[in-house]
């Protein structure tokens, strides 16, 4: 039994004096203390009439009486009897406190009998005592009962400077420590506790603290691995920009080396500044992570001290916090700078590809006679694209029976009930696809409106299959349609079963620019204005169609332009 005491040691300690029990006695909340400890605490709070437990804070409306607990200090005697005296016993833990006992004792202290060094101080005796002197605390009984703590040299100011009297109280009406006599002096009628009780309670605001301090340093290093991705990703996406600047311009070079040389120069110094701006934030993020850090050990040691009188007289300025003045950095995405560039080079190659195409042309009619079907010019205005715009019907015959058309045919949606369509050769069986009711001829315009999750905007040769797999069917994953895969705000082109990717969040209005003869084929986001995300150049060997894949839940209108 006495093994199991001795384990459990600090569940017989008293949380005032956070020593063991001596007489203990139990209020009815049925927490223990000593009788000294628990009276004196009573006796502060005559004053107002209202009592509370020191631990679980329940109040009474009357002095509570408390009762001697004959099998609590039978259990502490018997511990008492197994305990081992030691020049320097370890102190006895509060549940309230830390498990680790660290101390914050660094100093060098002289015993105040001899010249050697002091290992304990007697906050009754108010001396501090080397491992010889001390002696007489651990044999004569008396003496046994003052408190010791870690050698100090700051014991003077546990001394009330008016009385002399050893400041054991704690005014909370003026918050700060006083003797007895103050109590009944100039501190008359205050909320009064004893030092170990107020302890207990800035114990607690001080692990709260702790915690805040730990959940700070937490967001700050959330946020500055945040920076630091950013900043790889700006690292990553400027990279992406030079390569693209350098390839795009490869074919041109001869005729283009001044424009290359400023797109470098703008994007390597937007790149520097933006890494800056990061690197920069991010620095003051490890600072704060660091100075935390460094005030968390610092309270940690802090708890410890076992004098609480200097606990309480240090304890504003240790626990105040320097709060940054600073407003919290925006998280915003940079990156589109970088994307934009790659975007505007993609369509500055097409534009100087139809330019020298068109100069090439008029060298060709000098010498043949004859210009060539690919010179023609793209839309370039809305004007130039209101000029090409086609009326696009859908067609209920091709349509899957989990579409639904409405609009004059110019809606269809997703619906989980099967529609009840006749039978018809045209229809897609497997793929929740449908085509447009006329084929695509010369060159063509139209404007496509998406919501839901996701859905495919397409151009398709119409005798892709309608019965067959997925990479039969499907549109984007066979060689007989190229398709734009919009999902949520972003896009893919898919062709033959190959993806490319288009960076950036998108209009949910899609335009389509087709020219069969000149195999051009380009997929825009409209907004207020137009984003081109993608042009195929190839050569399309049977007439087009306009085709719609719409995933669960999602829809499509195809848009009157205007």
């Amino acid at each position: 039994m006495a093994q199991g005491i001795h384990l459990d040691r600090a569940n017989f300690c008293c949380s005032i004096c956070l020593d063991l029990l001596k007489d203990p006695v139990t209020f009815s909340c049925g927490h223990n203390y000593c009788m000294v400890c628990i009276t004196d605490h009573l006796d502060t709070q005559d004053d107002r009439r209202i009592y509370t437990c020191p631990q679980c804070r329940q109040k009474f409306m009357q002095r509570p009486a408390v009762v001697k607990n004959n099998m609590l200090a039978f259990v502490v005697g018997e511990l008492m009897k197994i305990e081992t005296p030691a020049i320097a016993p370890p102190p006895p833990s509060s549940p309230d406190f830390d498990d680790d006992h660290s101390s914050d004792q660094t100093e060098h202290v002289a015993c105040d009998f001899c010249e050697e060094k002091a290992i304990k101080s007697c906050l009754q005796c108010m001396v501090s005592y080397c491992v010889e002197h001390l002696r007489p605390h651990f044999e004569v009984a008396p003496l046994q009962k003052h408190k010791l703590v870690e050698a100090s040299a700051q014991l003077q100011e546990n001394i009330c400077p008016r009385h002399q009297e050893v400041m054991k109280l704690f005014c909370r009406t003026d918050q700060q420590c006083i003797c007895y006599l103050c109590s009944k002096d100039t501190h008359k009628g205050h909320n009064k506790v004893s030092t170990a009780a107020e302890r207990v309670e800035r114990q607690r605001e001080l692990q709260v603290t702790r915690q805040n301090i730990r959940k700070t340093i937490q967001d700050k290093e959330k946020d500055a691995k945040w920076f630091q991705q950013e900043e790889d990703t700006i690292n990553r996406y400027a990279e992406a920009a030079l390569r693209n600047n350098e390839n795009t311009y490869k074919e041109l070079m001869h005729i283009i080396e001044k424009s290359v040389a400023e797109v470098k120069e703008k994007v390597t110094s937007r790149q520097e500044t933006e890494v800056r701006w990061y690197k920069k934030v991010r620095e003051k993020l490890e600072q704060d992570v660091a100075e935390l850090k460094r005030k968390d050990e610092e309270m940690k040691k802090f708890s410890h001290t076992e004098d609480h009188t200097r606990f309480l007289i240090k304890y504003p300025t240790l626990a105040s916090l320097n709060e940054s003045t600073d407003p919290p950095p925006v998280k915003a995405r940079r990156v589109g700078y970088f994307e934009k560039v790659s975007m505007a080079l993609s369509e500055a190659k097409v534009n100087l590809r139809v330019i020298v195409g068109e100069e090439y042309a008029k060298v060709s009619m000098t010498v043949t006679g004859v210009i060539t079907s690919n010179t023609k010019e793209e839309p370039f205005t809305r004007a130039d694209f209101l000029h090409y715009a086609c009326q696009v019907t859908l067609d209920p015959n091709t349509a899957n029976t989990h579409l639904k058309i409405s609009g004059n045919d110019k809606m269809v949606a997703f619906v989980s009930d099967e529609q009840k369509y006749p039978l018809h050769p045209e229809r897609f069986v497997y793929c929740w696809q449908l085509l447009s009711k006329g084929s695509l001829d010369g060159r063509s315009y139209w404007e496509v409106e998406l919501s839901g999750t996701g859905a495919f905007v397409a151009v398709v040769y119409k005798d892709i299959s309608r019965l067959g797999g997925f990479t039969e069917s499907m549109f984007g994953y066979n060689d007989k349609s190229w398709a734009l895969d919009c999902y949520k705000n972003t896009c893919t082109f898919r062709h033959d079963n190959v993806r490319t990717r288009i960076p950036g969040m998108w209009s949910s209005r899609v335009g389509v620019y087709l020219d069969p003869d000149a195999g051009v084929l380009s997929f825009y986001s409209v907004s207020e204005t137009r984003t081109l995300l993608h042009r195929v150049q190839t050569k399309f060997t049977q007439p087009l169609y306009a085709g719609l894949w719409l995933s669960d839940g999602a829809s499509a209108e195809v848009c009157r332009i205007r």
